[in-house]
């Protein structure tokens, strides 16, 4: 079950305001009924302003009256009408200062053993633009002479899982994996 916000102001409202037990109440905010009792006593959470749950629209008037007409019954957080936030995609993958230089050395390695992949994949697995490795591959770059293809899982920009993906997207099986054996009947048409 989720838990209201700020449950020890909400348990603090709770109390003040209704006739709910100990045990209601500390369920619902997610506290130990004795943390409850404490706060009813007055031994914690002396200074916190109660949060109102039903202005907030966390409860309703009427789950709190059913709650106080049965103290077996518990509380129910109500149900929010607002839409869920989408979730925002991973974006630009950041790559470290340190490993920076690294990069053209791995648009390399992946030029070479994966012609056939197109720029905007490559881009994407390392975190580059199409105009490095454009230069990259027409050895305009800047450093080009010093660049040595090396394998970008090696250096860390990606992992294999992620190269595997790629190479599979561009429609080639990776190196490290033996051909898929085709069958009697697919021999014959091939």
């Amino acid at each position: 079950m989720t838990q209201p916000l700020m449950p020890k102001a909400t348990a603090v409202w709770l109390i003040e305001k209704t006739s709910l037990t100990f045990d209601q109440v500390a369920d619902f905010v997610g506290m130990h009924p004795l943390e409850v009792q404490a706060i009813a006593d007055g031994e914690v959470a002396q200074g916190i302003i109660g949060y109102d749950p039903v202005l907030n629209g966390q409860l309703s008037r009427e789950e709190i009256a059913r709650c106080e007409a049965d103290p077996t019954a518990r509380l129910q957080m109500a149900q929010n009408a607002l839409p869920v936030p989408k979730t925002r995609g991973k974006g630009a993958k950041y790559t470290p200062v340190s490993k920076r230089n690294d990069r053209p050395d791995a648009i390399a390695w992946v030029l070479r053993h994966y012609p056939h992949m197109s720029d905007a994949a490559v881009g994407k697995l390392l975190g580059t633009t199409k105009e490095t490795i454009a230069k990259v591959r027409d050895r305009t770059h800047w450093n080009s002479a010093n660049i040595k293809p090396r394998d970008p899982v090696i250096l860390g920009l990606c992992t294999q899982s992620d190269l595997n993906a790629a190479v599979a997207a561009a429609g080639e099986r990776p190196a490290h994996l033996p051909p898929v054996p085709l069958s009697d009947a697919e021999e014959t048409v091939a």
